[in-house]
Order: C-alpha cells, then structure tokens, then sequence
C-alpha cells in the first residue's frame, strides 16, 4: 500500500477520551508511528506520593500466603490487601448492625 493511501485511510486521533479504556483501545488498534505528525510535545510533573506500610508476618503464615497466590495467579500483596479488605468490610458490616 503506498503511503498516501495509508494516510488518507487512518483514522483521526479523537480529540478526547472518554475514559482511559477508551484511549487504550484506540491504541491497542492504531500505531502512534502513523499519527506521529499530529503529536506535540508535552511538558509536565508527576508527583507520587504513595504510601507504602510494612507489616511483619510469621515465616509460615507467609509461606502459605504465597503459595495461595501463586495459585490464584495474583502476588502475595495483592491477595493479601484483598483478603484484608474484606476482613475490613466484614467488620464495618457488624458495628453497624449493632
């Protein structure tokens, strides 16, 4: 295919998203190369401020959380703050129904 009729088929960059999974199909499906006249540069500053606790847990508590997850598929932390979310959830349900 030459170049022009590339050009004439592609589709223009819609000029908003409506949500990042939009964004992310779009581009699942379009090769930035094509678009790369139509970018401009951009400028700015990211400020991540996550906080991170660190908790201590028995060897053999921890050895079975990750194999938990391991077969779940997940990470160890990523079971572990679920799992304490819905400990969390559990227990707001009961102070209320008191």
């Amino acid at each position: 295919m030459r170049k022009e009729d590339k050009e004439k088929k592609k589709d223009s960059i819609p000029e908003h998203f409506s949500s990042i999974e939009e964004a992310s199909a779009f581009w699942d499906t379009h090769d930035l190369g094509d678009y790369w006249d139509q970018t401009t540069e951009a400028r700015f500053e990211v400020d991540i401020q996550t906080e991170r606790n660190y908790y201590s847990l028995e060897k053999d508590l921890s050895k079975e959380i990750e194999g938990i997850a391991r077969n779940k598929g997940v990470s160890s932390e990523t079971l572990v703050n679920l799992w304490l979310k819905e400990k969390i959830l559990t227990e707001e349900s009961h102070l209320v129904s008191r």
